[in-house]
């Protein structure tokens, strides 16, 4: 995931310096989808492992809960 991300970075400096050409382009909206969806399946986990009793005692999974 490191290198995906420095490349987004490096397709992002060159954007801004000179502009892309059209596979870079794609390239560029194929990793940010990428990270994306890695960063939403990573939070979906953290989720997951979070539960919250309330004060009548049932316990809620923030995962469970969301996911809806």
């Amino acid at each position: 995931m490191d290198e995906k991300i420095k490349r987004i970075n490096e397709l992002y400096h060159k954007s801004q310096a000179e502009g892309l050409s059209a596979e870079e382009k794609d390239e560029q909206a194929r990793l940010r989808k990428e990270y994306i969806n890695s960063v939403k399946a990573n939070l979906r986990s953290q989720l997951n492992n979070i539960n919250i009793q309330n004060e009548d005692g049932s316990v809620i999974n923030l995962g469970k809960e969301h996911a809806e």
